[in-house]
């Protein structure tokens, strides 16, 4: 049995205190910096925003270690995310960035490769070139998921793809954005043969995380439907149902107007 001392229903107690005092003073912060405007405060910009990262981290500490007694002493936890120093280090780059990298991770499933394999098929159809950068004398693009993401993400922006994920036969999971400071602009070329090999984390200015472990909440009531999915006809291919709404609209207008 450990000889330290165990918390108690104070410490608690104390450190829910502590976690109200972090909030209001992490507040205050951000309205402080929300406040200064004009070119006579820019000056302070920076030593707003090191407050506001000061405050931050001193929140996110106190909620730790409330989080971590609460369960110790009740059994119970928060509902919060806490973020921890080996998620969000301390800041250490520059107060004033002159340059910045943008860092990105998305991950897919391919949840139904006969889409994906018709989608990349109709973008080589319409456009021939599109497959032969991606192998040339390789495996179609319809016949081989390796040759058909090299044609759809040769085609679209990672953007468009994330956007259209279910279109292109693809599940997504977690995703997380980087923002990173900069002393200086690179040099073009410096570092296409390794881009992420000289990451640092300290230099994050922000970053913005998507997960199936973040909890969405109810969005609604279940109405059994899947919102995002796309009709697909008997070959897999999606069918365009706006465009055939709108034919029969018209051609219901123009009988209408016959008649009259």
């Amino acid at each position: 049995m450990s000889d330290a001392a165990q918390p108690t229903a104070a410490d608690v107690r104390a450190a829910a205190e502590a976690v109200k005092a972090a909030l209001d003073r992490h507040l205050e912060a951000v309205e402080r910096r929300a406040g200064e405007s004009g070119d006579a405060e820019q000056r302070e910009a920076a030593a707003l925003d090191s407050a506001v990262y000061a405050a931050f981290d001193e929140l996110a500490a106190a909620g730790e270690a409330y989080d971590e007694l609460l369960y110790e002493v009740y059994d119970e936890v928060t509902p919060f995310e806490i973020p921890s120093s080996d998620t969000l280090p301390a800041y250490s780059g520059p107060e004033s960035p002159s340059a910045l990298s943008v860092l990105l991770r998305r991950d897919y499933t391919v949840s139904e490769p006969h889409r994906l394999l018709a989608q990349a098929q109709r973008v080589a159809d319409l456009d021939p070139e599109s497959a032969d950068d991606d192998g040339g004398e390789g495996p179609s693009a319809g016949s081989s998921v390796h040759a058909a993401l090299g044609v759809l993400f040769g085609e679209y922006e990672a953007d468009e793809i994330a956007t259209r994920h279910k279109e292109f036969g693809l599940e997504e999971g977690d995703s997380t954005l980087w923002v990173l400071a900069g002393d200086e602009p690179s040099e073009p070329g410096e570092w296409l043969s390794a881009p992420f090999e000289q990451v640092d984390p300290q230099r994050v200015v922000c970053r913005f995380d998507v997960s199936s472990v973040f909890d969405e909440g109810d969005l609604g009531p279940d109405t059994g439907l899947d919102l995002d999915d796309e009709p697909v006809d008997e070959d897999g291919e999606d069918e365009d149902v706006d465009e055939e709404v709108e034919d029969e609209l018209e051609e219901v207008v123009l009988d209408d107007d016959r008649d009259r």
